[in-house]
Protein backbone atom coordinates (compact mmCIF):
# COMPACT_ATOMS: atom_id res chain seq x y z
CA UNK A 1 0.00 0.00 0.00
CA UNK A 2 1.27 3.60 -1.34
CA UNK A 3 0.18 6.89 -0.23
CA UNK A 4 -2.34 8.63 -1.81
CA UNK A 5 -1.39 11.57 -4.05
CA UNK A 6 -1.44 15.19 -2.11
CA UNK A 7 -3.59 17.00 -4.34
CA UNK A 8 -7.04 17.98 -1.75
CA UNK A 9 -9.84 15.29 -1.86
CA UNK A 10 -13.36 16.43 -0.53
CA UNK A 11 -15.63 13.50 0.44
CA UNK A 12 -18.21 14.85 -1.52
CA UNK A 13 -18.28 16.59 -5.37
CA UNK A 14 -19.99 20.12 -3.76
CA UNK A 15 -17.23 22.34 -3.39
CA UNK A 16 -14.40 20.53 -5.35
CA UNK A 17 -13.16 20.88 -8.75
CA UNK A 18 -12.62 17.81 -11.70
CA UNK A 19 -9.49 16.84 -9.91
CA UNK A 20 -10.72 16.40 -6.29
CA UNK A 21 -9.10 19.80 -4.58
CA UNK A 22 -11.41 21.99 -2.49
CA UNK A 23 -12.18 25.06 -4.22
CA UNK A 24 -12.72 26.75 -1.36
CA UNK A 25 -9.37 26.19 0.46
CA UNK A 26 -7.91 27.33 -2.44
CA UNK A 27 -9.43 30.77 -2.45
CA UNK A 28 -8.83 30.98 1.49
CA UNK A 29 -5.18 30.66 0.36
CA UNK A 30 -5.15 33.23 -2.61
CA UNK A 31 -6.75 35.33 -0.36
CA UNK A 32 -4.05 34.68 1.66
CA UNK A 33 -1.03 35.41 -0.67
CA UNK A 34 -3.13 38.51 -2.10
CA UNK A 35 -2.86 39.89 2.28
CA UNK A 36 0.88 39.30 2.50
CA UNK A 37 1.05 41.31 -1.12
CA UNK A 38 -0.55 44.26 0.69
CA UNK A 39 1.68 44.03 3.55
CA UNK A 40 5.16 44.05 1.65
CA UNK A 41 3.87 46.33 -1.22
CA UNK A 42 0.99 47.94 -0.65
CA UNK A 43 0.27 51.61 0.80
CA UNK A 44 0.51 52.11 4.63
CA UNK A 45 -2.74 51.46 6.66
CA UNK A 46 -1.91 55.24 8.31
CA UNK A 47 -3.75 56.26 4.59
CA UNK A 48 -7.39 55.28 6.09
CA UNK A 49 -10.74 54.93 4.52
CA UNK A 50 -11.61 52.76 3.12
CA UNK A 51 -8.24 51.16 1.73
CA UNK A 52 -6.36 51.95 4.70
CA UNK A 53 -8.92 49.88 6.39
CA UNK A 54 -8.67 46.63 4.35
CA UNK A 55 -4.73 47.16 4.35
CA UNK A 56 -4.85 46.63 8.07
CA UNK A 57 -7.58 43.93 8.44
CA UNK A 58 -4.70 42.27 6.05
CA UNK A 59 -1.78 42.82 8.35
CA UNK A 60 -0.94 39.68 10.39
CA UNK A 61 -4.22 38.10 9.85
CA UNK A 62 -3.23 36.75 6.28
CA UNK A 63 -0.06 35.51 7.73
CA UNK A 64 -1.57 33.22 9.82
CA UNK A 65 -4.59 32.17 7.96
CA UNK A 66 -1.11 31.09 5.47
CA UNK A 67 -0.30 29.53 8.54
CA UNK A 68 -3.42 27.60 9.89
CA UNK A 69 -3.90 26.43 5.86
CA UNK A 70 -0.46 24.48 5.89
CA UNK A 71 -1.68 22.86 8.91
CA UNK A 72 -5.21 22.08 7.03
CA UNK A 73 -2.46 21.10 4.00
CA UNK A 74 0.03 18.45 6.16
CA UNK A 75 -2.98 16.69 6.90
CA UNK A 76 -3.75 16.22 3.42
CA UNK A 77 -0.56 14.91 3.09
CA UNK A 78 -0.76 12.79 5.91
CA UNK A 79 -4.58 11.28 4.96
CA UNK A 80 -8.09 12.59 5.18
CA UNK A 81 -10.19 11.90 6.28
CA UNK A 82 -8.24 9.32 8.06
CA UNK A 83 -4.45 9.06 8.52
CA UNK A 84 -2.37 6.92 7.47
CA UNK A 85 -0.74 3.86 8.96
CA UNK A 86 1.42 1.49 8.07
CA UNK A 87 3.78 1.77 5.27
CA UNK A 88 1.73 4.79 4.00
CA UNK A 89 2.39 6.29 7.20
CA UNK A 90 5.95 6.43 7.26
CA UNK A 91 6.08 7.66 3.93
CA UNK A 92 3.96 10.83 4.70
CA UNK A 93 6.00 11.51 7.50
CA UNK A 94 8.90 11.02 5.59
CA UNK A 95 7.50 13.47 2.84
CA UNK A 96 6.51 16.05 5.58
CA UNK A 97 10.28 15.82 6.60
CA UNK A 98 11.50 16.51 3.09
CA UNK A 99 8.99 19.56 2.38
CA UNK A 100 10.32 20.81 5.95
CA UNK A 101 13.56 21.05 4.98
CA UNK A 102 13.10 22.63 1.57
CA UNK A 103 11.20 25.57 2.91
CA UNK A 104 13.86 26.08 5.54
CA UNK A 105 16.39 26.23 2.54
CA UNK A 106 13.93 28.56 0.33
CA UNK A 107 13.58 30.54 2.86
CA UNK A 108 17.05 31.15 3.78
CA UNK A 109 17.69 31.53 -0.30
CA UNK A 110 14.89 34.27 0.01
CA UNK A 111 16.27 35.91 3.19
CA UNK A 112 19.83 36.13 1.32
CA UNK A 113 18.03 38.27 -1.26
CA UNK A 114 18.14 41.45 1.57
CA UNK A 115 14.91 42.70 0.96
CA UNK A 116 12.29 44.44 3.76
CA UNK A 117 10.16 41.28 3.29
CA UNK A 118 10.05 38.80 6.55
CA UNK A 119 10.19 35.69 4.85
CA UNK A 120 7.66 33.21 6.10
CA UNK A 121 9.23 30.02 4.73
CA UNK A 122 12.05 29.07 7.08
CA UNK A 123 10.15 28.98 10.20
CA UNK A 124 7.10 27.09 7.95
CA UNK A 125 9.84 24.24 8.13
CA UNK A 126 10.48 24.14 11.53
CA UNK A 127 6.28 24.31 12.04
CA UNK A 128 5.90 21.47 10.14
CA UNK A 129 8.64 19.23 12.20
CA UNK A 130 7.16 20.60 15.27
CA UNK A 131 3.62 19.46 14.78
CA UNK A 132 4.03 15.95 12.51
CA UNK A 133 3.99 13.87 15.59
CA UNK A 134 -0.05 15.35 16.23
CA UNK A 135 -1.61 13.97 12.70
CA UNK A 136 -2.96 10.77 14.10
CA UNK A 137 -5.19 12.94 16.26
CA UNK A 138 -8.51 13.91 16.27
CA UNK A 139 -10.27 17.05 15.50
CA UNK A 140 -11.47 17.55 19.11
CA UNK A 141 -7.99 16.21 20.72
CA UNK A 142 -5.95 18.57 18.15
CA UNK A 143 -8.89 21.43 18.92
CA UNK A 144 -7.84 21.17 22.76
CA UNK A 145 -4.14 20.98 22.35
CA UNK A 146 -4.62 23.68 19.73
CA UNK A 147 -6.54 25.85 22.58
CA UNK A 148 -3.98 25.01 25.35
CA UNK A 149 -0.96 26.07 23.16
CA UNK A 150 -2.26 29.48 22.76
CA UNK A 151 -3.23 29.82 26.30
CA UNK A 152 0.37 29.15 27.28
CA UNK A 153 3.17 29.14 25.05
CA UNK A 154 2.69 33.32 23.76
CA UNK A 155 3.59 34.00 28.00
CA UNK A 156 6.57 31.03 27.77
CA UNK A 157 7.86 33.16 24.27
CA UNK A 158 7.18 36.50 26.44
CA UNK A 159 9.47 35.60 29.44
CA UNK A 160 11.94 33.67 26.93
CA UNK A 161 12.49 36.94 24.64
CA UNK A 162 12.96 39.00 28.31
CA UNK A 163 15.42 36.41 29.46
CA UNK A 164 17.52 36.20 26.18
CA UNK A 165 17.47 39.76 26.75
CA UNK A 166 18.83 39.60 29.86
CA UNK A 167 21.66 36.96 29.48
CA UNK A 168 24.46 36.30 27.10
CA UNK A 169 23.83 32.79 26.67
CA UNK A 170 21.45 33.48 23.58
CA UNK A 171 24.69 34.68 21.56
CA UNK A 172 26.93 31.49 22.61
CA UNK A 173 24.14 29.24 21.15
CA UNK A 174 24.36 31.47 17.96
CA UNK A 175 27.85 31.35 18.01
CA UNK A 176 27.71 27.25 18.17
CA UNK A 177 24.33 26.94 16.19
CA UNK A 178 25.54 25.49 12.68
CA UNK A 179 22.28 26.88 11.07
CA UNK A 180 23.10 30.22 12.14
CA UNK A 181 26.40 30.12 10.12
CA UNK A 182 25.07 28.50 7.05
CA UNK A 183 22.32 30.87 7.37
CA UNK A 184 24.10 34.16 8.21
CA UNK A 185 20.95 34.65 10.83
CA UNK A 186 20.61 33.54 14.62
CA UNK A 187 19.36 30.49 13.50
CA UNK A 188 17.18 28.33 16.03
CA UNK A 189 17.11 30.59 18.63
CA UNK A 190 15.72 33.63 15.76
CA UNK A 191 12.90 30.30 14.38
CA UNK A 192 11.47 29.71 17.64
CA UNK A 193 11.69 32.38 19.73
CA UNK A 194 13.33 35.60 18.40
CA UNK A 195 11.82 36.19 15.18
CA UNK A 196 9.02 37.32 13.11
CA UNK A 197 7.04 34.21 13.36
CA UNK A 198 8.39 32.72 15.96
CA UNK A 199 7.58 28.58 16.25
CA UNK A 200 6.34 29.01 20.23
CA UNK A 201 3.43 31.20 18.93
CA UNK A 202 2.69 30.19 15.46
CA UNK A 203 2.10 25.98 16.58
CA UNK A 204 -1.52 27.03 17.36
CA UNK A 205 -2.18 28.00 14.13
CA UNK A 206 -1.01 24.35 12.62
CA UNK A 207 -2.38 22.76 15.11
CA UNK A 208 -6.19 24.40 14.62
CA UNK A 209 -5.94 23.82 10.52
CA UNK A 210 -5.25 20.18 11.19
CA UNK A 211 -8.28 19.83 12.89
CA UNK A 212 -10.29 21.97 10.89
CA UNK A 213 -9.02 18.93 8.06
CA UNK A 214 -9.84 16.28 10.10
CA UNK A 215 -13.57 17.68 9.77
CA UNK A 216 -16.09 16.65 6.81
CA UNK A 217 -16.40 20.20 5.54
CA UNK A 218 -19.45 19.16 3.16
CA UNK A 219 -21.39 18.21 6.60
CA UNK A 220 -24.53 20.44 6.72
CA UNK A 221 -24.52 23.24 8.71
CA UNK A 222 -20.31 22.91 9.59
CA UNK A 223 -19.83 25.95 7.75
CA UNK A 224 -22.46 27.95 9.68
CA UNK A 225 -20.69 26.24 12.48
CA UNK A 226 -17.43 27.43 11.64
CA UNK A 227 -18.20 30.83 10.83
CA UNK A 228 -20.02 31.20 14.26
CA UNK A 229 -17.14 29.71 15.90
CA UNK A 230 -14.16 32.12 14.02
CA UNK A 231 -16.81 35.01 15.16
CA UNK A 232 -16.43 34.03 18.66
CA UNK A 233 -12.88 33.78 18.66
CA UNK A 234 -12.61 37.11 16.72
CA UNK A 235 -14.63 38.75 19.48
CA UNK A 236 -12.87 37.12 22.21
CA UNK A 237 -9.45 37.95 21.11
CA UNK A 238 -10.00 41.24 19.78
CA UNK A 239 -12.58 42.23 22.20
CA UNK A 240 -10.33 40.56 25.33
CA UNK A 241 -7.70 42.72 24.10
CA UNK A 242 -9.88 46.11 24.33
CA UNK A 243 -11.15 45.15 27.52
CA UNK A 244 -8.27 44.18 29.26
CA UNK A 245 -6.45 47.49 27.67
CA UNK A 246 -9.29 49.51 29.46
CA UNK A 247 -9.58 47.61 32.63
CA UNK A 248 -6.18 47.06 33.64
CA UNK A 249 -5.08 50.06 35.43
CA UNK A 250 -2.14 51.76 33.68
CA UNK A 251 -1.98 49.31 30.53
CA UNK A 252 -2.49 51.81 27.95
CA UNK A 253 -0.09 54.30 28.95
CA UNK A 254 2.77 51.28 29.35
CA UNK A 255 1.78 50.03 25.77
CA UNK A 256 2.17 53.60 24.96
CA UNK A 257 5.36 54.28 26.57
CA UNK A 258 6.97 50.89 25.20
CA UNK A 259 6.38 52.02 21.53
CA UNK A 260 7.47 54.43 19.17
CA UNK A 261 4.32 57.65 19.19
CA UNK A 262 2.01 55.26 18.11
CA UNK A 263 -2.16 55.11 19.11
CA UNK A 264 -1.80 52.88 22.37
CA UNK A 265 -5.91 53.04 21.83
CA UNK A 266 -5.59 50.60 18.79
CA UNK A 267 -3.64 48.20 20.65
CA UNK A 268 -6.24 45.59 20.46
CA UNK A 269 -6.07 45.02 16.80
CA UNK A 270 -3.86 47.47 14.85
CA UNK A 271 -0.08 47.80 13.97
CA UNK A 272 -0.58 51.88 14.11
CA UNK A 273 0.05 51.17 17.52
CA UNK A 274 3.53 52.05 16.40
CA UNK A 275 7.37 49.82 16.84
CA UNK A 276 7.86 48.01 20.12
CA UNK A 277 11.10 49.76 21.71
CA UNK A 278 13.13 47.79 24.36
CA UNK A 279 12.13 45.32 26.42
CA UNK A 280 8.11 45.10 26.48
CA UNK A 281 6.40 45.67 29.61
CA UNK A 282 3.78 43.45 31.16
CA UNK A 283 1.13 45.34 29.47
CA UNK A 284 2.26 44.19 26.29
CA UNK A 285 0.59 40.65 27.12
CA UNK A 286 -2.86 42.21 26.82
CA UNK A 287 -2.47 43.71 22.90
CA UNK A 288 -3.55 41.86 19.96
CA UNK A 289 -1.58 43.81 17.45
CA UNK A 290 -0.35 41.98 14.48
CA UNK A 291 2.35 39.97 14.97
CA UNK A 292 2.57 40.33 18.66
CA UNK A 293 2.83 37.12 20.03
CA UNK A 294 0.00 36.93 22.27
CA UNK A 295 -2.79 35.26 23.24
CA UNK A 296 -5.06 37.84 22.38
CA UNK A 297 -3.43 38.25 18.78
CA UNK A 298 -3.52 34.28 18.59
CA UNK A 299 -7.38 33.81 19.36
CA UNK A 300 -8.15 36.66 17.32
CA UNK A 301 -6.47 36.24 14.57
CA UNK A 302 -7.38 32.42 14.58
CA UNK A 303 -11.19 33.82 14.42
CA UNK A 304 -10.95 35.57 11.00
CA UNK A 305 -8.60 32.85 9.77
CA UNK A 306 -11.78 30.32 10.67
CA UNK A 307 -14.41 32.76 9.31
CA UNK A 308 -12.43 33.34 6.02
CA UNK A 309 -12.48 30.31 5.48
CA UNK A 310 -15.94 29.44 6.32
CA UNK A 311 -17.23 31.65 4.02
CA UNK A 312 -14.51 30.73 1.09
CA UNK A 313 -15.92 27.52 1.36
CA UNK A 314 -19.83 28.66 1.20
CA UNK A 315 -18.70 30.68 -2.19
CA UNK A 316 -17.58 27.53 -3.72
CA UNK A 317 -20.74 25.58 -2.67
CA UNK A 318 -23.06 27.57 -3.00
CA UNK A 319 -22.26 30.17 -5.40
CA UNK A 320 -21.03 28.66 -8.69
CA UNK A 321 -21.51 32.00 -10.89
CA UNK A 322 -19.20 33.92 -7.71
CA UNK A 323 -16.47 30.75 -7.90
CA UNK A 324 -16.34 30.67 -11.37
CA UNK A 325 -15.53 34.58 -11.24
CA UNK A 326 -13.50 34.01 -8.83
CA UNK A 327 -11.47 31.07 -10.40
CA UNK A 328 -8.24 33.54 -10.46
CA UNK A 329 -8.10 33.40 -7.24
CA UNK A 330 -8.47 30.43 -6.99
CA UNK A 331 -5.77 29.48 -9.29
CA UNK A 332 -2.92 31.38 -6.89
CA UNK A 333 -4.09 29.44 -4.00
CA UNK A 334 -3.15 26.13 -6.31
CA UNK A 335 0.16 28.14 -6.90
CA UNK A 336 0.71 29.92 -3.05
CA UNK A 337 4.30 28.91 -2.90
CA UNK A 338 5.26 29.98 -6.41
CA UNK A 339 3.45 33.63 -6.05
CA UNK A 340 4.99 34.18 -2.81
CA UNK A 341 7.94 33.52 -4.10
CA UNK A 342 8.07 35.26 -6.90
CA UNK A 343 6.49 38.61 -5.34
CA UNK A 344 9.73 38.32 -2.94
CA UNK A 345 11.69 38.23 -6.18
CA UNK A 346 10.24 40.58 -7.88
CA UNK A 347 10.85 43.21 -4.79
CA UNK A 348 14.71 42.42 -5.52
CA UNK A 349 14.73 42.17 -9.08
CA UNK A 350 12.70 45.95 -9.55
CA UNK A 351 14.81 47.44 -6.38
CA UNK A 352 15.13 50.97 -6.55
CA UNK A 353 12.72 51.31 -9.14
CA UNK A 354 10.10 50.01 -6.91
CA UNK A 355 10.75 52.27 -4.18
CA UNK A 356 10.63 55.48 -6.68
CA UNK A 357 7.52 54.03 -8.22
CA UNK A 358 5.95 53.71 -4.80
CA UNK A 359 7.42 57.26 -3.46
CA UNK A 360 5.92 56.86 0.17
CA UNK A 361 4.48 53.73 1.88
CA UNK A 362 1.94 56.26 3.69
CA UNK A 363 0.58 57.71 0.51
CA UNK A 364 -1.86 55.78 -2.07
CA UNK A 365 0.91 56.08 -4.79
CA UNK A 366 2.42 52.34 -4.16
CA UNK A 367 -1.48 50.84 -4.49
CA UNK A 368 -0.85 50.75 -8.11
CA UNK A 369 2.08 48.68 -7.55
CA UNK A 370 -0.24 46.26 -5.29
CA UNK A 371 -2.76 45.91 -7.57
CA UNK A 372 -0.26 45.11 -10.66
CA UNK A 373 1.40 42.40 -8.20
CA UNK A 374 -2.07 41.15 -7.51
CA UNK A 375 -3.32 40.71 -11.38
CA UNK A 376 0.22 39.44 -12.61
CA UNK A 377 -0.23 36.69 -9.93
CA UNK A 378 -3.90 35.73 -10.93
CA UNK A 379 -2.93 35.99 -14.77
CA UNK A 380 0.52 33.58 -14.38
CA UNK A 381 -1.44 31.16 -11.87
CA UNK A 382 -4.76 31.33 -14.45
CA UNK A 383 -2.57 30.11 -17.44
CA UNK A 384 -0.30 28.13 -15.50
CA UNK A 385 -2.90 25.80 -13.84
CA UNK A 386 -4.67 25.66 -17.26
CA UNK A 387 -1.79 23.22 -18.50
CA UNK A 388 -0.52 21.86 -15.08
CA UNK A 389 -1.91 20.72 -12.16
CA UNK A 390 0.94 22.17 -9.51
CA UNK A 391 2.79 25.32 -9.78
CA UNK A 392 6.32 25.31 -10.68
CA UNK A 393 7.95 25.27 -7.19
CA UNK A 394 5.16 23.06 -5.92
CA UNK A 395 5.66 20.49 -8.72
CA UNK A 396 9.70 20.72 -7.70
CA UNK A 397 8.98 20.19 -3.93
CA UNK A 398 6.64 17.44 -5.16
CA UNK A 399 9.58 15.76 -6.97
CA UNK A 400 11.62 16.31 -3.94
CA UNK A 401 9.60 14.37 -2.13
CA UNK A 402 9.84 11.38 -4.33
CA UNK A 403 12.43 9.42 -1.95
CA UNK A 404 10.20 9.23 0.59
CA UNK A 405 8.18 6.50 -1.76
CA UNK A 406 10.98 3.48 -1.52
CA UNK A 407 10.78 3.74 2.42
CA UNK A 408 9.30 0.12 3.82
Amino acid sequence: MSARPEHERSPASQGTSPTGRLIGIDLARGLAVFGMYSAHVGPDVTVGGPVGFLLETARGRSAALFALLAGFSLVLITGRPHPYTGRAGRQARARVMIRAVVLLAFGYALNALDTDVDVILSFYGLLFLAVLPLYRLRAATLTLIAVASALILPQILFALRIFIESNAWADTVIAHDPLARISGTDGIIELLVTGEYPVLTWIPFLIAGMALARLDLTRPGIRSRLAIVGGVLALLGYGGSWLALHLVPNALSDVAAATDGGSASSAWWSDTVGQLEGRPPPAWLLVAVPHSQTTFSVVGNTGVALAVIAVCLTVAERMPRLTRLATPVAAVGMTALTMYVLHIVALWFFGDVWYVAAVDEDTMAALPALLSFIAAAMLLAVVWTRRFRRGPLEQALHLATQPAWTIR
